[in-house]
């Protein structure tokens, strides 16, 4: 099974890219919807968040306010490193548990989508890397409007992931993601054709050239 690390800024479009692969049933590793996942309400996770960061990270009802939290770690790039040291190993340890169900289903490819791909050392267990991009005024000017945030902040946590250079140095194919729609469903087909016959080449044992 080909696996393709999917990877971006944030607010690059990697999600929309991801759903597109998914229309065309490609199982999705999403380490984002799995790091929410690790921390639910009484969870280990949230346990040790708490434990390393106070109760002043929980809402009044025990589940972990995200917002607080995201304030302290991107403020702090000490606090920052605590935190992904208590998430990272409990997001492989779910994404190799998901990847096993994959293979056991037989699947061609799969997408594993992270913004910290480079951050977290994973691209180097992936087949292919592919990176969503786009200016960085354009995230920011996304993220304030996503997060209801000012420049200042936008910018801080920009600042918190890897550069658009250092991503853009580790992807085999680029989606510039700054037209239509449309464009996107294009690049989007064009490279689930490619995966696809990169897969049936793994498959017949064939050395693939990426």
């Amino acid at each position: 099974m080909l696996k393709v690390g999917l990877t971006g800024g944030i607010a690059s479009g990697k999600s929309t890219v991801a759903r597109l692969f998914a229309d065309h049933g490609c199982p999705m590793i999403d380490a984002d919807l799995i790091s929410r996942e690790v921390v639910q309400k009484d969870s280990p996770g949230l346990l040790a968040v708490r434990a390393a960061f106070g109760p002043s990270v929980l809402t009044s009802s025990g589940e972990l306010d995200r917002k607080a939290l995201r304030e302290r770690v991107f403020s702090d790039p000490a606090q920052r490193k605590i935190l992904e040291s208590i998430l990272h190993p409990l997001i492989r340890a779910r994404s190799d548990e998901l990847e096993q169900q994959a293979r056991s289903r037989g699947c061609p490819y799969l997408i594993f989508e992270t913004p910290l791909l480079l951050e977290t050392g994973r691209h180097r267990d992936m087949d292919t890397v592919l990176v969503v991009d786009v200016p960085e005024q354009l995230q920011i000017e996304r993220v304030m409007q996503r997060d209801e945030c000012n420049a200042e902040q936008a910018t801080k946590i920009l600042a918190a992931q890897t550069t658009r250079e250092a991503r853009l140095e580790i992807a085999d194919d680029v989606i510039t993601n700054t037209g239509s729609l449309q464009e996107l469903e294009d690049a989007v087909h064009g490279l689930h054709l490619k995966y696809s016959a990169l897969a049936g080449k793994q498959g017949k044992g064939e050395k693939t050239q990426l």
